[in-house]
């Protein structure tokens, strides 16, 4: 079974800034992956335990930084990875990076049988790129994945998480998978997979390698534009209260939020 694993590498800071078109400014901010892409790399190797003939591709787009987010995932046992860089990417909305992500995806690994995404990243939190993704490769989508378990190779197998509790669906390959977090911590990277990782030379493709129009893309291809961004501010004072017994502590809570002076 051929698998595509889509990540994301997102900033590892709070002090976010942005251009004046209100994109994320990702030089110099430490990044690293997408936690919940974490979770879908994991639930792709469950998949490939035990069946040697399963192959994992990673592919992310973003500047060339975006390469030591591809090693980890490298390191955690994808077998190959590949970035996705254009300066005519840049500002991509979600409707325009699923575009980009589609043209790589026919252009550089055509026969996949399975496609899996975190449910959301860090840094935008729209769970639309997925599904996107899944509407120009024209295959079905899963979203809110907890597990995943393989039947054969014409079938997949999801538990997912809704507003009413957890369903279980079966889907016909190829098949793309949004994977939320869940209780199962990603394995972390052995020393024989960062070794790997280290000695990989991931290719790097523009536009022109993935046959994609640029027009398509970055901020012109994009239908839609953040108007603001900035940092939230804490503007609620937390009071630490303490007490010897919960009964104690319970009327100074009381008190507090009556307006009063707690006596004792």
């Amino acid at each position: 079974m051929k698998t595509v694993v889509c990540i994301k590498q997102v900033p590892d800071t709070a002090d976010i800034k942005w251009t004046e078109n209100n994109t994320l400014i990702r030089e110099g901010v430490a990044s690293i992956v997408n936690p919940c892409d974490l979770y879908a790399v994991d639930a792709a190797l469950q998949l490939k335990y035990g069946d040697n003939s399963s192959e994992i591709s990673a592919v992310s787009m973003g500047p060339l930084q975006a390469v030591s987010a591809l090693k980890y995932v490298l390191a955690m046992g994808a077998d190959n990875a590949f970035l996705l860089s254009d300066k005519g990417f840049a500002g991509s909305d979600t409707a325009a990076t699923a575009r980009v992500l589609s043209a790589a995806i026919k252009t550089k690994v055509s026969d996949f049988d399975l496609i899996v995404c975190g449910q959301y990243a860090s840094d935008g939190d729209t769970a639309q790129t997925g599904p996107s993704l899944a509407e120009n490769l024209d295959i079905p989508v899963i979203t809110n994945v907890l597990s995943v378990q393989k039947i054969d190779d014409k079938k997949i197998i999801a538990k997912r998480i809704t507003d009413y509790g957890i369903e279980t669906v079966e889907a016909v390959c190829p098949v793309l998978l949004c994977v939320q977090k869940n209780d199962k911590k990603p394995a972390l990277p052995k020393i024989s997979g960062r070794i790997k990782a280290q000695k990989y030379s991931v290719p790097v493709y523009n536009a022109a390698d993935i046959d994609i129009d640029v027009e398509t893309t970055g901020f012109k291809g994009s239908p839609t534009t953040v108007k603001k961004a900035f940092n939230p501010k804490s503007e609620i004072e937390c009071n630490m209260m303490t007490g010897k017994t919960s009964d104690e502590l319970a009327d100074i809570v009381i008190a507090e939020i009556d307006g009063v002076k707690y006596d004792g």
